[in-house]
């Protein structure tokens, strides 16, 4: 599928943010006054500002508000309301943090299953879908949930359960990515049971269905080299798990931990677009690019 970049951020940081949350809110300890004032707004900016930069690839970004109707049916709507009720939760908990120095816990907790809860839903969203085998399977939400908490880990300076949680991440990432490049074709989905027509003999299109570019092979059908699929794999392994885990290992302090941040943002950037980037979307089997 194509990669657009406001969804990349979106569940790149919303990630990120939520995941900061969930430790925020489970601390036994947590900070006070300005302290906590700087976490609270690292963590919104990135849980907030990431679930903004989504509505840049709706088609209509001013009909968002219809979408919180729909939680029966819709997970988007369920990650909407699932947000919105822990961005209050934990804003009512951080207030009470910074001008008063209380720790309302309940509100804390409650704020931390909000966050986990968000985190699900908007793996959900991709998870459901049948038409994408390569992500309708357990480890797209179990690698939504290790990414958040182990970046939230690495946001809180909780260093120990950073490298326990990136390092688990890294080989659940290696894992999928080694269990989904046959998922398209382990489906059985071809053109000749899309078409019904596979009892008669061997189906192949016997034209493109289109001359030109259209909305499905622009958003559906996008395609990526191998080659540069194995770099890419490479490069966000490095530069998500690798080099923060054995620069939180050496004694370099606040500088260290700010190399160990940019670097998981720079290789979960490159993750998530791979994540797009190979999604075989089994329209393609109509425009022959699978």
């Amino acid at each position: 599928m194509h990669p657009a970049p406001s969804v990349i951020i979106f569940t790149v940081f919303s990630g990120l943010g939520f995941g900061l949350l969930f430790w925020l809110g489970i601390d036994a300890t947590p900070p006070t006054g300005w302290v906590a004032f700087v976490f609270w707004v690292i963590a919104y900016v990135m849980a907030a500002g990431g679930l903004l930069s989504s509505t840049f690839h709706l088609g209509h970004p001013e009909r968002f508000l219809k979408a919180f109707t729909q939680w029966r049916s819709s997970w988007l709507s369920r990650e909407g309301l699932a947000a919105v009720a822990t961005l209050v939760a934990m804003g009512l908990y951080g207030l009470g943090l910074v001008f008063f120095a209380a720790a309302w816990q309940p509100l804390g907790w409650l704020g931390s299953l909000g966050a986990l809860a968000t985190v699900f839903t908007t793996s959900m969203i991709y998870t459901q879908m049948k038409t994408v085998p390569r992500w309708k399977h357990w480890t797209t939400p179990a690698l939504f949930l290790a990414l958040s908490l182990g970046g939230g880990a690495l946001f809180a300076g909780k260093v120990t359960i950073a490298i326990v949680l990136l390092i688990a991440a890294g080989l659940l990432q290696a894992y999928a990515w080694f269990s989904g490049d046959s998922r398209l074709s382990d489906s059985g989905t071809t053109l000749a049971t899309a078409t019904g027509l596979g009892h008669i003999g061997k189906v192949r299109a016997f034209e493109p269905p289109h001359t030109g570019t259209n909305y499905l092979l622009k958003e559906f059908a996008y395609e990526v080299g191998r080659k540069h699929v194995q770099q890419l794999r490479l490069i966000a392994l490095a530069l998500g798990f690798v080099v923060p885990v054995l620069v939180l290992l050496l004694p370099l302090g606040h500088f260290g931990a700010a190399i160990a941040v940019l670097s998981h943002i720079a290789g979960i950037l490159a993750l998530r677009w791979l994540f797009f980037a190979q999604a075989e979307h089994v329209v393609g089997l109509y425009y022959g690019k699978r």
